[in-house]
């Protein structure tokens, strides 16, 4: 899944900004979108639309891909870091024992921690990745720990809670230990300085990368995905996988999600879809990455059913050499409405690639198996809960989308969950420079910042070729951000082509500008409010937004295409010229294009570190003065619904019905009771 993370600053600029069209299907208004908000997260529930309206069987097979999706919790947790999962059931136990005064500042403090913990998945921050540092004192923690009953902790063998305590007190406590899930860039051998656990402790970056370039042959036109589903450790001073499939590493937890995936093939919708499933399972209990690459096939080219899953070891971004893939799940169903408009995209697929500005070798002769469609997702669990993609665009292994294409969705009622909670949120007033550009972003900014998510997933990330002889990994560390600025940059391009409005995907020429604005605005300004002063831009996304609007920024400066300007004291962007904009787009998807293409590590090493990576301390400052009056979370994230089974006297199931009503903590809660299948230590 190459996916768009919805950054919630342009979001809230967009969505605020954006006046709510009332059409049929829409949800009722009364419905409750925001649930909780702590720290910097809000958190929000997203509806079902049309779940009532399918068959039986649809119901009863989406119950079980949902159920399937839920049972790898546990896994993301451990792929975090080692400490994850004892440091999560530990303060499950204090949470489920506690009894005391729960307006005590200490245990209010304890309870946000365990909050941000379920959040993240772990103990780094799901977004900026540093180490989440608890506001509770280290004597309350030992306290609160101390008084439960031993059984209840997630001890090692033979463990005292005395040593338990020593071991992961600094772990939570001290900010130099495991201080950065992932370290995607600098000097450092970014294998030892990352808290992940891909591989196993006291191996190098440069003994990965020879590990992996072993196995590779320059000849292989379809090359598996090396170590996408293992961890790497060295033991008796060799180097060996740790594959993740039944009987391996997490097969505790992959087994439930067999057993699920086996319960939906009676209820799969077609003899096609079945040989998808039958084929994932086959994968989670061989290990086998050959025949990883055979379900992705199949998947891919399941394109008549109208039940879609994802699930399994899919995005290789928590892993710094992009190697190791986090577990993940998705669970949908086709919106035939809003579908017609990335039909009317994939429908013109290879137009959108001859006429786009890339040199001509670098472009697909013929592009084949592009398809898209617009999403209801019904359950969503691992790398895709609670933060939510919006747009999903899969397989990742690039032979895959050359010879049988990419399947590209948008996720509309999570973008209309962020669209009803965002309304009056107060952002366009405070950072948007005038009233034309915020009636831009109100007539036009919900529709057009779709139409990028799909023109991003569904003809970004499946545009171009890699030459001959390239590797697929050839970029390393800076591949994530180098693909999502690729993707970005092509949808960018042409949201401003007539193309668009003669397909009638926009309504008029002027419709793009509510995006560019919005992009701009976010990529140089907004989003710097997830990041802490001092820091540098570390996720993926993130770095790619920055990395685009601060390119064209400079190389737009002598024509004032781009400029600062201030009013009142505060500083805003301010696009003088769109269609040079537009012109300067271009010519960095060419570049991007061609390192991509070419393989070419220093070119794009140089671009990211170049723009990607450090902030204007004055401006961040600045941004977080302001955005801090608004009272707003700059971070973004869901609660499932509840899918319930009805079943009359006899025990058969006669529907499958939809809760909304569950809390943030509740579920948490839950689902650390009753979808956590590993060992605490892995």
């Amino acid at each position: 899944m190459k996916k768009i993370i919805l950054t919630c600053m342009a979001a809230s600029v967009l969505l605020a900004c954006t006046e709510s069209k009332k059409e049929a299907g829409d949800t009722p208004q009364e419905f409750n979108y925001v649930v909780d908000q702590f720290a910097d997260l809000q958190i929000l529930r997203y509806q079902v639309p049309g779940f009532e309206s399918l068959s039986l069987q649809q119901k009863q097979l989406l119950y079980h891909l949902s159920e399937a999706a839920l049972m790898g919790r546990d896994i993301l947790f451990d792929q975090n870091n080692r400490y994850n999962l004892p440091i999560r059931r530990t303060l499950e136990a204090v949470y489920n024992a506690y009894t005391g005064d729960k307006n005590d500042a200490q245990y209010k403090a304890f309870e946000t921690y365990l909050k941000r913990v379920w959040f993240s998945n772990g103990i780094h921050h799901h977004y900026a990745e540093d180490k989440i540092l608890p506001a509770f004192s280290v004597d309350y923690f030992k306290a609160s720990v101390s008084k439960l009953d031993k059984s209840l902790l997630p001890l090692r063998e033979g463990q005292s809670v005395e040593a338990f305590l020593e071991e992961i007190v600094p772990v939570m406590f001290d900010p130099a230990i495991m201080s950065k899930r992932t370290v995607q860039s600098g000097e450092q051998d970014i294998i030892v300085a990352s808290a992940n656990n891909y591989y196993g402790e006291g191996l190098t970056q440069k003994e990965v990368e020879a590990f992996y370039d072993k196995m590779k042959d320059p000849k292989d036109n379809t090359p598996i995905s090396y170590g996408l589903n293992s961890r790497l450790v060295k033991e008796n001073g060799q180097l060996t996988e740790k594959v993740w499939k039944v009987g391996g590493l997490y097969t505790k937890a992959i087994e439930p999600i067999v057993t699920e995936l086996q319960k939906a093939i009676p209820f799969a919708e077609n003899d096609h879809q079945k040989a998808v499933i039958e084929k994932l399972i086959e994968f989670y209990q061989t290990g086998d990455l050959r025949t990883f690459d055979a379900y992705s096939v199949l998947w891919v080219e399941d394109t008549a059913s109208e039940v879609d899953f994802v699930n399994g070891f899919i995005e290789t971004y928590g892993d710094p050499l992009g190697l190791k893939a986090s577990w993940e799940s998705t669970v949908n169903f086709i919106n035939h409405e809003a579908t017609k408009r990335t039909k009317i995209i994939s429908d013109n697929a290879q137009w959108f690639e001859d006429h786009s500005p890339v040199d001509d070798r670098f472009k697909k002769k013929e592009v084949k198996g592009v398809t898209a469609k617009v999403i209801t997702v019904a359950m969503i669990g691992g790398d895709c809960y609670p933060a939510t993609p919006i747009g999903i665009n899969l397989p990742n292994a690039d032979w895959i989308r050359r010879d049988h294409g990419s399947k590209s969705v948008t996720i509309e009622n999570i973008t209309e969950a962020y669209h009803k909670a965002s309304q009056g949120g107060g952002l366009g007033n405070e950072f948007i420079w005038s009233d034309a550009e915020r009636e831009l972003i109100k007539k036009y900014g919900f529709e057009t910042g779709n139409l990028h998510t799909d023109l991003h997933e569904c003809l970004g990330h499946g545009s171009g070729q890699l030459l001959p002889g390239v590797e697929s990994d050839a970029l390393k560390a800076y591949s994530s951000t180098l693909e999502e600025a690729r993707a970005d940059l092509f949808g960018l391009y042409y949201m401003a082509d007539q193309k668009l409005v003669d397909l009638g995907l926009v309504p008029d020429a002027e419709a793009y500008k509510a995006e560019y604005y919005n992009f701009m605005m976010n990529g140089l300004m907004t989003q710097l409010v997830r990041i802490e002063l001092g820091k540098n831009v570390e996720e993926a996304h993130m770095r790619n937004r920055q990395l685009i609007a601060k390119w064209v920024y400079e190389k737009g400066a002598a024509d004032k295409v781009v400029e600062w300007k201030k009013k009142d004291g505060k500083t805003y962007v301010v696009i003088n010229d769109y269609q040079k904009l537009r012109t300067l787009f271009g010519e960095l998807l060419t570049e991007v294009q061609r390192i991509k293409s070419e393989g070419d590590l220093e070119a794009g090493k140089k671009l990211v570190e170049s723009y990607a990576v450090t902030i204007d301390p004055a401006l961040h400052a600045e941004v977080l003065e302001r955005y801090a009056k608004l009272n707003l979370a700059p971070y973004r994230g869901f609660v499932n619904p509840v899918m319930k089974e009805v079943k009359n006297s006899t025990g058969e199931v006669t529907d499958i019905q939809l809760d909304y009503t569950e809390g943030y903590m509740e579920q948490m809660a839950r689902y650390g009771r009753d979808y956590s299948f590993l060992p605490a230590w892995n």
